[in-house]
């Protein structure tokens, strides 16, 4: 993947599978087998960080194309993009101190080219991913699905044999 020199592994899935739910449960694990975890989010939606009234929303209101917000806790850098375009993953990426993380996970931007993990959920009904991406490597699903021998299954309610997926596939494949 462009602009990363550390892992990066994508969770994909129909929207309302569980994916932020599960990234939430993976990341204290992953933690506590001491990765630093970074983490990108795409969203198709709208959204504000930032406030009416605070000052760094009236400086951005105000014509800054990019704004950082620090503090001793936190940073925050808010860059208006152009609407007219998808941002892409690797510009992104370009954004993180990666020599600070082990593992960058993504979650969406299931149409770029990098490995992912497919959260699928059978009441759901959603069609499968992976016959369409080839980067997809393993599939996360409470359901008994036959799959490709290329394609390893993983149950999505035991999110620590996840994590030690990630920490012998991903993690030990990138040394």
């Amino acid at each position: 993947m462009q602009n990363t020199q550390i892992p990066v592994l994508g969770f994909v899935a129909a929207s309302g599978t569980g994916k932020t739910t599960l990234l939430t449960q993976l990341i204290p694990i992953l933690k506590q087998n001491g990765l630093r975890i970074g983490l990108i989010k795409h969203s198709h939606h709208d959204f504000e960080i930032d406030h009416p009234g605070k000052d760094s929303f009236k400086l951005r209101e105000a014509g800054a194309d990019s704004v950082i917000l620090v503090s001793q806790y936190r940073r925050a850098i808010m860059t208006e993009l152009n609407p007219e375009q998808q941002p892409r993953l690797a510009d992104q990426l370009k954004h993180f101190d990666q020599s600070a993380l082990d593992l960058i996970l993504i979650e969406g931007f299931r149409s770029e080219q990098f490995p992912k993990i497919e959260v699928h959920r059978a009441s759901l009904q959603a069609p499968l991913l992976y016959p369409n991406d080839p980067d997809i490597i393993a599939i996360v699903t409470d359901a008994a699905l036959q799959t490709p021998d290329y394609l390893t299954r993983l149950e999505l309610n035991q999110p620590t044999l996840i994590a030690l997926y990630i920490q012998n596939h991903i993690m030990n494949n990138h040394a």
